[in-house]
């Protein structure tokens, strides 16, 4: 059974930092690409960050470049998303997807996780 499996969320003042996690099961994660994306209430799913199946290729959306950095350590078959500097803005639940290669369009992504919460306060 093909499972993605999100974690690290939580709440955090601004300025502050989180790591999440994404754990991939029923496959393995360094055959497929990764992204990030978000959506807070009321808005549309949004497009954070994606990497390449070896994690030589990184892609970012604009709202958190320098901000946040995508990696993946496929031995553990797990890819994160460190963000740092986070700001209200950023509140929003999260979700990892994979996709046979890496991008920014959502409808590229096969498999979704279910989410994890991160909210910012100011």
């Amino acid at each position: 059974q093909v499972q993605l499996v999100e974690s690290g969320g939580g709440l955090v003042q601004a300025g502050g930092s989180l790591r999440l996690s994404c754990a991939a099961s029923g496959f393995t994660s360094s055959s497929y690409a990764t992204g990030w994306f978000r959506q807070a209430p009321g808005k549309e799913r949004e497009f954070v960050a994606t990497i390449s199946r070896s994690g030589s290729f990184t892609y970012y959306a604009d709202s958190v470049k320098g901000r946040f950095t995508i990696s993946r350590d496929n031995a553990k078959n797990t890819v994160y998303l460190q963000m740092d500097n986070l700001k209200p803005e950023d509140t929003a639940v999260y979700y990892c997807a994979a996709a046979y290669n890496s991008g920014g369009d959502s409808g590229m992504y096969r498999y979704w996780g279910q989410g994890t919460q991160v909210t910012v306060s100011s």
